[in-house]
């Protein structure tokens, strides 16, 4: 079981793909993105890419950290994603 999963299949492999199962801990996985054949296929890091949206629509003064996310979270994975935002927030 795990808390996000990202599916790859290529056109070509019919009902077969690949799975990246990841938890709210774990790095998200990079992956290869399928294109035509004989293309150079690209190595996607998610994280980047989210890393990078997140801080051009400036999620940061929409998000609101002082309430619970939806959906919630484990006890424990609460407790883990508390102390990452105290680590990560900026001071004033």
């Amino acid at each position: 079981m795990s808390d996000y999963r990202i599916l790859v299949r290529r056109g070509t492999q019919g009902n077969q793909a690949t799975l990246y199962p990841f938890n709210v801990r774990d790095a998200i996985p990079t992956f290869t993105l399928p294109l035509q054949a004989g293309e150079v296929e690209p190595v996607i890091d998610l994280k980047l890419l989210l890393d990078q949206v997140y801080a051009e629509a400036r999620y940061d003064l929409r998000i609101r950290y002082d309430h619970p996310p939806v959906p919630p979270l484990s006890e424990a994975d609460m407790q883990w994603a508390e102390e990452v935002i105290k680590g990560t927030l900026v001071r004033v």
